[in-house]
């Protein structure tokens, strides 16, 4: 029986609902994919042409990327089939696999840097790019291989890193994490053989640094809402920092997102955009008191709550965190003159106050009530997280132990 290639979508989504595209091959019946490493909306493939629609952003691209990968596997099973007269769908997928190999480490992230693009992951396309940025700089070879990028190599660039780029433990981690993800990629799509992996047991372990998470203290917050004499400019934003905080430490790009149209019967209605989830939290009275301040400025109920984002082009993702990034540098600014004038020496950002939650938190509030306060997806986050703030079991331990 004659074999046959096609170029399909796979009705398998990843968590993301994007669906692979995969170059399909059927001998005898038995099939065999080829996955090409790229994934789109269902709503963006012809199934009739088997090609990707204009209405995807890249479609060019990557109908042009997949018809060169299809003629590639077309020749590929043209010559083995004229040698062999019997060959599986399985031998012709590992023999079009094979030149695969030649992708680089260079080729493979640029793939996932472009994908981060589309799918309008800003933040992470900016600071990723940065991060494989190092590793061509580190390696000064635009042609650098996976295999190159073994124990040894990563070990140099740790250091690397380290001393010659002046990055923080945590940083280096980063970086690290973005490499191992572009080589379970390579693996995935067969560049590379698993044998060749560099990190896990006895090689490279990716272990995050502990670091100290330091929250404001009742008091200070106390102190911080009773300030007078300030500024338009400070009143606003201890008024934003004090709204993040009253509602679980929220994240600075949801609190300046926040329209009048998200609040209703008593509650705001969000969505983090850390991990997409929606979430619904009762006003406290103090918030309430917060937004009656801001009313007269609403001109209409799609209107933003915080006056930051109310210029930016919400079309355009790269606008709005170049928006979002201005604003947390301006809040920071004028957070560390309130602190200075409430005398306290810790550095008050709009971070702290997630951690300033937490931290006044303690051990007070059921582990599993924090969890969905934070919206962290597993308990095991929240623990760890909150036992960063959790000392009362040590400190009367302790106490029992000196007082003698």
């Amino acid at each position: 029986m004659a074999s046959s290639i096609k170029l399909i979508l796979r009705k398998k989504p990843n968590k993301e609902g994007k669906y692979p595209l995969v170059i399909r091959i059927t001998k005898d019946r038995h099939s065999s994919y080829i996955y090409t490493g790229q994934y789109i909306e269902m709503k963006h493939w012809d199934e009739s042409n088997r090609t990707v629609r204009k209405s995807h952003p890249n479609a060019v691209r990557l109908n042009n990327l997949l018809l060169a990968k299809l003629s590639e596997a077309s020749k590929t099973i043209i010559t083995l089939t004229s040698d062999q007269l019997d060959v599986s769908s399985q031998a012709i997928k590992n023999k079009i696999t094979t030149p695969l190999s030649k992708i680089n480490f260079k080729e493979m992230a640029e793939g996932y840097l472009q994908e981060l693009n589309a799918n309008k992951k800003i933040n992470r396309y900016i600071t990723d790019k940065a991060r494989i940025g190092h590793v061509m700089q580190f390696a000064s070879n635009s042609r650098l291989t996976f295999k190159e990028v073994d124990e040894a190599f990563l070990r140099r660039f740790m250091s690397y890193l380290s001393v010659s780029k002046k990055l923080s433990k945590r940083s280096v981690i980063n970086t690290l994490i973005v490499i191992r993800t572009l080589y379970n990629r390579a693996i995935k799509h067969g560049v590379i053989d698993r044998k060749h992996y560099p990190f896990g047991k006895d090689k490279i372990r990716i272990k995050f640094p502990e670091t100290e998470k330091v929250g404001l203290t009742k008091e200070e917050i106390v102190t911080i809402e009773a300030l007078d004499n300030l500024t338009v400019q400070e009143s606003h934003v201890r008024n934003v920092w004090l709204f993040s905080f009253y509602l679980a430490g929220m994240r600075v790009g949801n609190v300046i997102n926040v329209k009048w149209s998200d609040i209703y019967d008593g509650r705001l209605h969000y969505r983090m955009n850390k991990n997409e989830k929606l979430l619904s939290l009762k006003l406290p009275e103090k918030v309430t008191a917060i937004l009656k301040g801001y009313k007269k400025n609403m001109k209409s109920i799609d209107d933003f709550i915080f006056p930051e984002m109310k210029k930016a082009n919400l079309k355009d993702a790269h606008d709005v965190l170049a928006k979002t990034k201005t604003a947390t540098k301006k809040f920071n600014k004028y957070l560390s003159r309130l602190a200075d004038k409430a005398n306290i020496d810790k550095k008050l950002t709009m971070h702290i106050a997630r951690h300033s939650f937490g931290n006044i938190a303690g051990d007070r509030i059921p582990i599993q009530k924090l969890q969905k306060l934070y919206r962290h997806t597993s308990i095991s986050t929240t623990i760890n997280y909150q036992s960063n703030f959790m000392h009362q079991d040590t400190d009367d331990a302790l106490e029992k132990v000196i007082n003698f």
